[in-house]
C-alpha cells in the first residue's frame, strides 16, 4: 500500500474507533453501582420515595442504585456534590426545586440551568400545617388569631432556612397578616421529631405527619395544594380558606451537567419505568404524593419557568432581608 494511503487508512480507523467509543460505553453503561444522593435526612418523605424510586431504576438498570444522604443548607449541600462530581453517569440525584430560588439569592454556587442534566420530574409532595392532638388550635383560622394575639410566641418547625416549607410558610403568614418564630432543622425528619417530642409547636412539612394524623396523635390544619388531598378529604386548603397560598414543589432527578447523551438517554429510560413501577406509586401513596412524571427535556423546561417565578417571588416576599434576619 502507498504510505499515503496506508496512513489515510490508518486515520480512518483510529477516528471510526473514535466515533464507536462513546457508542460502546453507552451500551455497556451501567458496568457498576451508582450513587444516588438523596440531599435530604434518611426517613424523610423525600428520602423514602427516592429509595423506592432506586430500587426500581436499579432493577431497569440492571445495576443496583445506591441511595446516599447528603443533608445540609437545605437540601443545597447534597445538590452541590452531586452537580461537582465527575459527569460520567454513575452519580445522580434529587433536586430540591428551591434551587431556582437558593441560585439567585448566592446561597448555592450552581446554576440550575447550565449546571445539569436532567432526567425526570417523578412526583410531587403534599405540604401542610400540622400540630399535635393535644395543642389548643383546632383549625388554621385559630392559629393565625393565636399568632396575631401574641407575634413571634408561636413556634414552628420547618425543613430549614429558605426551603419550600419556611418560605411557604412565610408567604401564608404574610397572607395572613400574622408573625410566627421559625425554628429550622436539617431535614422534614428532625422537624417532626422536635414537634412530636413537644420542642416546638407547630410543624411545616410534606406529608411525614400524615401517619401521625392518621393514628390521631397529630392534627392536620391545612394543605397547601391547589385541591384537598385524597387522604385527607375533610382538611381544608390555605387557598380554600381565603389565603391565596399555593405550595408546589415536585422531585425531579438530575445528573452532572456533561454525561454522554446516549448514557443519559439510558438514565432517562430508567428512571421513567421506575416512575411508573409499583413500589414507587405505593411509597407515593402513603404519604399523599401524586406522581407528576415528566421526562428530561419537559422537566428542565419545567424548572426554567420555575426559576423566574422564584425571582418575582424573591422580591415580593423581600426574601434576602428575610433570610439575613432567620
Amino acid at each position: 500500500m502507498h504510505p499515503t494511503r496506508r496512513q489515510f487508512a490508518l486515520g480512518s480507523l483510529g477516528a471510526a474507533v473514535s466515533l464507536a467509543a462513546p457508542r460502546v460505553f453507552a451500551s455497556a453503561f451501567p458496568e457498576r453501582p451508582i450513587t444516588f444522593i438523596c440531599p435530604w435526612a434518611a426517613g424523610g418523605t423525600a428520602d423514602v420515595t427516592m429509595r423506592a424510586l432506586c430500587v426500581a431504576a436499579g432493577r431497569a438498570l440492571g445495576q443496583t442504585v445506591v441511595v446516599e444522604n447528603r443533608t445540609g443548607a437545605s437540601g443545597m449541600l447534597g445538590l452541590r456534590a452531586m452537580a461537582s462530581a465527575k459527569p460520567d453517569g454513575y452519580t445522580v440525584g434529587q433536586v430540591p426545586i428551591s434551587v431556582t430560588r437558593f441560585s439567585q439569592l448566592g446561597s448555592v454556587a450552581l446554576d440550575p440551568m447550565k449546571d445539569l442534566s436532567y432526567i425526570a420530574r417523578v412526583s410531587g409532595q403534599t405540604f401542610g400545617i400540622a400540630v399535635l392532638a393535644g395543642a389548643p388550635w383546632q383549625s388554621a383560622k385559630d392559629l393565625v388569631a393565636a399568632a396575631k394575639a401574641k407575634p413571634g410566641t408561636i413556634t414552628y418547625a420547618s425543613a430549614g432556612i429558605g426551603g419550600a416549607t419556611h418560605v411557604g410558610m412565610e408567604e401564608f403568614l404574610i397572607a395572613a397578616g400574622a408573625q410566627m418564630n421559625h425554628i429550622p432543622f436539617k431535614g422534614g425528619s428532625e422537624a417532626l421529631q422536635a414537634v412530636l417530642g413537644g420542642h416546638v409547636e407547630v410543624l411545616a412539612d410534606s406529608s411525614s405527619w400524615a401517619p401521625h394524623v392518621q393514628s390521631g396523635k397529630m392534627r392536620l390544619l391545612a394543605t397547601w395544594g391547589e385541591q384537598r388531598t385524597a387522604s385527607f378529604k375533610d382538611v381544608p386548603t390555605l387557598k380554600e380558606l381565603g389565603w391565596n397560598v399555593v405550595v408546589d414543589a415536585p422531585n425531579g432527578i438530575a445528573a452532572p451537567r456533561g454525561v454522554e447523551p446516549a448514557v443519559l438517554a439510558r438514565l432517562r429510560e430508567a428512571f421513567r419505568a421506575a416512575a411508573a413501577s409499583p413500589e414507587f406509586a405505593a411509597a407515593c401513596a402513603k404519604i399523599d404524593a401524586p406522581l407528576m412524571y415528566l421526562d428530561g427535556p419537559d422537566y428542565e423546561q419545567y424548572v426554567a419557568a420555575t426559576y423566574r417565578k422564584e425571582t418575582q417571588l424573591i422580591e415580593r416576599l423581600k426574601l434576602k432581608d428575610l433570610l439575613s434576619k432567620a
